[in-house]
C-alpha cells in the first residue's frame, strides 16, 4: 500500500533520470551529496572533558560551557534553538536568544501572539539546544516552560537593546506579511518610537523559564569517542549518568 504522507511529486527513483530536466536534476542531487561528504567536521584540536569532575548540577556547567565558547571565539554562544509542539503534536524550531540561566532555569522572551507564544500556551514544554562548533560542544536541554508575569516582562525587554525593542514594538510576529514595503514602513515608526521612549510599552511581550528536567552536555571528539554526560532531575534531586555516543 503506498504511503498517503509520501510527497507526490518526488521522483520515483533519483538514480534513474528520464529527460534533460531529470538529468539536470539528478546531477544537482550528485554535486550536493558530494558537497555534503567533503565538508570538514572538528579538523582543529577540541578541548577535553572529564565527567567525573562535573558538578552536581548542570547549571554551574552550562555556564562555564558558554562561557569556554565565547572565549574561543564562537560568535553568538548565547544563541539557541528552541523546539516546541502544538496542540496536535506537530513541532516547530527556531533560533533566539538566551537572556538569562538561573536557579529558576533557562530564560527567553517573544510575544505571546507568535507561533511559539501560541504554541508553549498550548503545550508548555520545550526543548532548547545549543552547538559550539569551534570547542565541538552542544547542549540539549528539556523541560517544562513558565510565563513570567507583565512587570518581569517589561523589565526583560528594557534590559534590551534598542534594536529589540524596536523589533518588539514593530509586532505581527508570525503573521502573513503583505510586503517589504510594509515591513519597511513599521519599522523606520518602531525605531523611531524606541529612540523617543527607551521604556515604550510591548504589552504582547512576554519572558518564559524553562525548567529543566534533563540536560545533556555533549563533548566531540576526532575519533568520535564522544563524551556525553546526562543530568536527570528525579525525586528532587540531580541524577548524572553517561550515555553511549
Amino acid at each position: 500500500m503506498a504511503d498517503p504522507t509520501a510527497r507526490q511529486d518526488a521522483p520515483d527513483s533519483p538514480d534513474a533520470p528520464d529527460s534533460p530536466d531529470d538529468d539536470a536534476s539528478h546531477a544537482a542531487s550528485l554535486a550536493f551529496r558530494e558537497l555534503l561528504r567533503g565538508l570538514r567536521v572538528w579538523d582543529t584540536e577540541l578541548p577535553s572533558f572529564d565527567p567525573a569532575q562535573a558538578p552536581a548540577e548542570p547549571l554551574p556547567l552550562f555556564r562555564q560551557w558558554l562561557r569556554e565558547a565565547a572565549e574561543a571565539g564562537v560568535p553568538e554562544p548565547h544563541t539557541m534553538t528552541l523546539a516546541t509542539a502544538d496542540a496536535a503534536g506537530d513541532p516547530s524550531v527556531r533560533t533566539l536568544m538566551l537572556h538569562d540561566a538561573d536557579e529558576r532555569g533557562w530564560h527567553f522572551g517573544t510575544h505571546r501572539g507568535s507561533r511559539k507564544g501560541r504554541e508553549l500556551a498550548a503545550r508548555p514544554r520545550a526543548a532548547l539546544g545549543f552547538y559550539w562548533a569551534a570547542v565541538g560542544r552542544q547542549i540539549r536541554i528539556r523541560g517544562t516552560v513558565t510565563a513570567a508575569g507583565p512587570e518581569e516582562s517589561a523589565a526583560d525587554l528594557r534590559r534590551r537593546s534598542p534594536g529589540a525593542l524596536a523589533a518588539a514594538l514593530v509586532g505581527h510576529q508570525s503573521e502573513v506579511l503583505g510586503s517589504l514595503e510594509e515591513l519597511a514602513h513599521a519599522s523606520d515608526a518602531a525605531w523611531e518610537r524606541a529612540r523617543r521612549e527607551p521604556d515604550a510599552p510591548v504589552p504582547s511581550w512576554t519572558l518564559y523559564v524553562l525548567l529543566a528536567e534533563e540536560v545533556e552536555f555533549f563533548q566531540g571528539d576526532a575519533q568520535r569517542r564522544h563524551v556525553r554526560l546526562n543530568y536527570r532531575y528525579e525525586g528532587g534531586r540531580w541524577e548524572k549518568e553517561l550515555l553511549w555516543p
